[in-house]
């Protein structure tokens, strides 16, 4: 049994066509949208999903102070931004921007480091997660299978 058939949000659902990539579903999908088949409660559904964590770099502490300089900065550039609308003149804003900018990166630097020393060599790497799957479907309505596969049929060749 396929997964893309076992919930409750794809009842009444037919898987038309299987692809390698999103990229190829999507295309697919707006193919079909492109000569006027009606995609409303058109599915793509990955099916064998895999969470993958890519590495990145190795955590440093110099890389950990930098990122929570950088991450504090954005939230001073925030809070001096709100607190500089209050204020009378340019001027004064611009001290105040300045200064939250400032002051958030000092805050982010030092909590940065903190934070990677407490956690004793544990995680020390940088990376970024997705989810990836073997292959995606494209689902209609069972009302619309026949239509769905002469266009694809037509688009293929």
């Amino acid at each position: 049994m396929s997964v893309a058939r076992s919930g409750p949000i794809t009842a009444n659902r037919v898987p038309i066509a299987s692809y390698g990539t999103y990229e190829e579903a999507q295309k697919a999908v707006d193919y079909l949208s492109d000569h006027e088949f009606p995609v409303k409660g058109t599915l793509i559904v990955g099916a064998g999903l895999h969470s993958v964590e890519q590495v990145l770099a190795r955590m440093t502490y110099l890389r950990a102070t930098g990122m929570g300089a950088a991450a504090g900065a954005w939230f001073g550039l925030f809070i001096g931004l709100f607190l500089g609308i209050f204020l009378p003149n340019i001027a004064s804003m611009a001290a105040v921007v300045l200064w939250g900018l400032v002051w958030g990166a000092v805050a982010g630097a030092i909590y940065g480091l903190i934070s990677h020393a407490l956690q004793g060599g544990r995680r020390d790497f940088v990376s970024q997660s997705s989810l990836m799957a073997d292959k995606y479907e494209v689902l209609v309505e069972s009302e619309h299978v026949a239509r769905a596969q002469e266009l694809l049929g037509k688009m293929s060749g």
